[in-house]
């Protein structure tokens, strides 16, 4: 691969497109158009499908967790066939990166967005599909038993580059689930510390 301005520019607009399809505030505009209400406002503050269960309850859950990992795929999918220069799985990858700063930092709602889970999986399902299928069984059977959204989601995202490394994934994908595991764990935070306390919200 040559790294000419060719390469650059295209880096850039692979970056910019994403990031923009990433801050498509799914949660927020649904339930602005259902109920009017802001769910910056409500909650955790997150425009992520577990704070849209608490306005719009489980179905809605379903169908922004769905939008959600729909968009995070998207702008990878367009990366993987319709970007020149592919080696080594680079323009995919940054697209991932930036689909999912997108999502938890969208410039449409100034930089308040959800943490960047289902966007998270619907990247590495393009990625990989298989590595992609098991983080959500793996990610719905910890929720399942321990009642929190939180520690589903953080224990799927760590063992994504494990998973990756394990199907001989490039190595820029397994470097990317690395990334991603630790932004997301990081946008996880206050669950975390909720968590120690014992005051993290239970899936009801």
């Amino acid at each position: 691969m040559e790294f000419n301005g060719i390469f650059w520019g295209m880096l850039f607009v692979t970056a910019f497109a994403a990031y923009l399809i990433g801050s498509i505030p799914t949660g927020y505009l649904i339930v602005k158009a259902k109920t009017g209400k802001d769910i910056r406002e409500v909650g955790s503050g997150s425009t992520g499908a577990t704070n849209v269960k608490r306005v719009l309850g489980k179905k809605w859950f379903f169908v922004v967790m769905l939008l959600d990992a729909l968009k995070g795929a998207l702008p990878v999918v367009l990366a993987e066939h319709f970007v020149p220069f592919g080696a080594w799985g680079i323009y995919p990858v940054i697209a991932a990166i930036f689909v999912i700063i997108g999502h938890s930092k969208p410039v449409f709602l100034g930089g308040k967005g959800g943490k960047s889970v289902a966007s998270g999986v619907g990247t590495i399902l393009a990625l990989n599909w298989q590595v992609g299928l098991i983080l959500a069984v793996v990610w719905s059977i910890i929720t399942y038993f321990t009642k929190y959204v939180s520690v589903g989601s953080i224990i799927a995202l760590v063992l994504s580059p494990f998973l990756m490394y394990l199907f001989k994934a490039p190595v820029s994908y397994v470097c990317y689930c690395g990334i991603a595991a630790i932004y997301v764990t990081y946008l996880h935070r206050e669950n975390i510390k909720r968590l120690i306390k014992g005051e993290e919200n239970k899936v009801r």
